[in-house]
C-alpha cells in the first residue's frame, strides 16, 4: 500500500505539468499541443522500446490493439479536451470538473470491479469521498472567486470549455480503469514495458494527427507558422518535457501503483494530480493560496489518507 501510494504521488506530480502547457502556449491550438506532446512521447519511447524489446515481443496482437485504444482515448483525446477546456474557460472551471475525477473513478471502480478486487464497503468509503468532494469544492470556489463575474459574451466560451472538461473526465474515467484491468490480468508483465508500449502505440497516431492538422491549416489558409508555431523552442521544450515526465514516467509510476492498489483506491489517488496542478498554478501566479484553498488541500489529503486505510472485503465476502 505504501509503495503504491508513493508511485501514485509521483505520477500525480508529473501529470500536474499538463495543466501548465496550455497556459504558457495560449496562442497554440489545443489539437497541436495534443499531437505535439504525444509525438514527443512516441519518439522518446523508441529507444526505450529497443531497451525493452524482449518484454515487448511477448505482447500479442490483442495487447497492441488495447494499447492503441488506450493511447487514442486516454492520451490524445483526453489532452485535446483538457487543453481546449483550459484555453476556452481558463484554469478554474476545468480544474473544478477534472477535480471530480477521484470521486467519479472510485464510484465507477467499486461498481464495476468490486467483485474482482474485493469490495470497498460504501459506508467506509463514504467519509473519504465526502472529504475529497468538499476539499475540491473549497479549492474550486476560491479559484472561481478570482475570476469575478463573466460577461454575457463569455458565457458560451465558458460553456464550451466546461463541456470539453466533462469530455476529459469521461476519457480519464475510462482510461485508468481499463489500464488497471489489463495490468491486473497480466501481473507478470513489466509496468515499464507497458508504459513504453503505450508510447509506441501513440507515435503513429500522433504522426497522423500532426500531418492532418498541418494539411488542414494549409487548406484553410490559416496564418499559423507550422510546424512549430511562433515560439518554436518554447513549444518543443514543453512538448519534450511533458512527453518525458507526464507521459512516460507518469504512466510508468501509475502502472506500478495500479499493480499494488485496489482499483477504487488507486482511482482516488488521482487527487494528487489536482494538488500538483494547483501548486504549479500558484507558482506561475507568483502568490500563495488563500485560506479557503489551503483548507481544501487539507481536506483532499485527509480524504486520500482515509481511503488508503480502508481494506477491501475478500471477494468471497463481497459476493455473499
Amino acid at each position: 500500500m505504501l509503495k503504491g501510494t508513493l508511485y501514485a504521488l509521483a505520477a500525480g506530480l508529473m501529470w500536474g505539468l499538463v495543466f501548465v502547457s496550455p497556459l504558457l502556449l495560449p496562442e497554440y491550438p489545443a489539437a497541436l499541443q495534443s499531437v505535439g506532446r504525444y509525438l514527443a512521447f512516441g519518439l522518446i519511447a523508441l529507444p526505450l522500446g529497443w531497451m525493452d524489446r524482449r518484454a515487448l515481443r511477448v505482447l500479442s496482437r490483442a495487447d497492441w490493439i488495447e494499447a492503441l485504444k488506450l493511447a487514442a482515448i486516454g492520451n490524445l483525446l483526453y489532452y485535446l479536451c483538457l487543453a481546449s477546456a483550459i484555453q476556452l474557460a481558463g484554469a478554474p472551471l476545468p480544474s473544478m470538473i477534472i477535480g471530480c475525477l477521484p470521486v467519479v473513478i472510485a464510484i465507477t471502480a467499486n461498481l464495476r470491479y468490486g467483485h474482482r478486487d474485493g469490495h470497498l464497503p460504501w459506508l467506509s468509503l463514504a467519509p473519504s469521498l465526502g472529504l475529497i468532494a468538499i476539499g475540491i469544492a473549497c479549492v474550486n470556489r476560491a479559484e472561481i472567486a478570482m475570476l469575478g463575474q463573466p460577461s454575457g459574451a463569455d458565457l458560451w466560451r465558458y460553456a464550451r470549455g466546461g463541456l470539453l472538461a466533462v469530455g476529459a473526465v469521461v476519457c480519464w474515467t475510462w482510461y485508468p480503469l481499463r489500464n488497471a484491468a489489463w495490468l491486473r490480468r497480466h501481473p507478470d508483465r513489466s509496468p515499464r514495458a507497458w508504459a513504453t508500449a503505450l508510447g509506441l502505440a501513440t507515435l503513429p497516431l500522433a504522426v497522423c494527427g500532426y500531418a492532418l492538422l498541418w494539411a488542414g491549416m494549409k487548406i484553410a489558409d490559416q496564418p499559423f507558422a507550422m510546424p512549430f508555431g511562433p515560439h518554436p523552442w518554447r513549444f518543443i521544450g514543453l512538448m519534450v518535457a511533458i512527453g518525458l515526465f507526464a507521459s512516460w514516467l507518469g504512466a510508468l509510476c501509475w502502472n506500478a501503483a495500479s499493480q499494488r492498489l485496489p482499483t477504487a483506491i488507486a482511482g482516488q489517488l488521482i487527487v494528487f494530480e489536482t494538488l500538483a496542478a494547483l501548486a504549479y498554478a500558484f507558482i506561475l501566479r507568483g502568490h500563495p493560496p488563500g485560506a479557503l484553498t489551503l483548507a481544501g488541500v487539507a481536506l483532499l489529503i485527509a480524504g486520500v489518507m482515509w481511503a488508503v486505510r480502508i481494506k477491501p472485503l475478500p471477494v468471497e465476502l463481497a459476493v455473499e
